[in-house]
């Protein structure tokens, strides 16, 4: 209760309240369904830091693993961390089959459980963009990381198909007041205001992931399900808020879509991040 009175007092949303939540719908659904599809963008990003074997990599909100693994399998020595402790199972689960060594820990974004210039690189695929308090985070990736070392980052922009669904979804149900979009992350004006003067380089790349679905009743069926904040947020709705909803993500995938089969091929923008420390 405290800390709810003394957020509305500064002004400030309450960052405990809305990391409990954020929890709690991560943890629902089965992200790995979706995350797993997401691979390549992690595999990708590794190479853009050119990631040597024997180098230490923390992963910020890892999810379910895919630039955990994309280290590991170039022979990196790995911490993998997340606020659910469901996602990391999964990504254990990933990891033994195929024998992959990664030690994993249970960790808040925006509170890392790790001295100052620990590791030799830092990256998060989709994943720390969703940290409410955005300062913080991005303050917490640079503090660990080593002098000379590299964060490496993937975000959506706001723009991309991602971005658009997400404001279809806060349109039905709004973010907590004073809330800044995750897209943010995925505009260099918010990589230049919390990183500029404070490292030797940003290298941004904007690239493009393929969403590619048997149709878009399928895409939508499979972010309704198992995607937590789609899954969520049609839960909240009543019957016909829901109806409505799906109509509009359905209408937004019909003008995206590239594929002429009846199958779902969307295009979605995000920035590949390379930041010299």
């Amino acid at each position: 209760m405290k800390s709810a009175i003394s957020a509305i007092e500064n002004n400030t949303p309450d960052y405990t309240a809305i990391k409990a939540k954020q929890q709690a719908t991560w943890g629902s659904g089965d992200y790995g369904k979706v995350g797993v599809t997401l691979q390549l963008t992690g595999e990708e990003l590794c190479e853009a830091m050119d990631l040597r074997a024997g180098e230490t990599v923390l992963d910020v909100a890892a999810g379910n693993g895919n630039v955990t693994l994309a280290a590991a399998r170039r022979f990196c020595k790995v911490v993998s961390t997340d606020y659910v402790p469901e996602l990391l199972t999964q990504s254990e689960v990933r990891a033994k089959a195929e024998n992959l060594a990664i030690e994993y820990q249970v960790a808040d974004a925006e509170e890392l459980p790790y001295g100052s210039n620990t590791f030799d690189h830092v990256v998060s695929t989709f994943g720390v963009m969703f940290s409410p308090d955005q300062a913080r985070a991005a303050a917490e990736l640079l503090r660990v990381c080593k002098p000379g070392g590299k964060i490496g980052l993937a975000n959506w922009t706001p723009e991309s198909f991602v971005g658009q669904l997400f404001k279809l979804i806060g349109r039905y149900l709004p973010p907590p007041a004073g809330l800044d979009s995750p897209a943010l992350w995925g505009t260099e004006s918010f990589l230049t205001r919390h990183y500029a003067g404070r490292v030797s380089a940003i290298q941004v790349e904007t690239k493009t992931f393929m969403f590619r679905y048997l149709s878009p009743t399928h895409f939508l069926e499979v972010f309704r399900t198992y995607y937590g904040p789609t899954h969520k947020a049609f839960q909240a709705l009543d019957e016909t808020q829901a109806e409505s909803l799906a109509d509009d993500i359905l209408t937004l995938i019909g003008k995206l879509n590239r594929a002429d089969d009846g199958s779902m091929v969307v295009p979605s923008e995000y920035l590949e991040v390379v930041i010299n420390k």
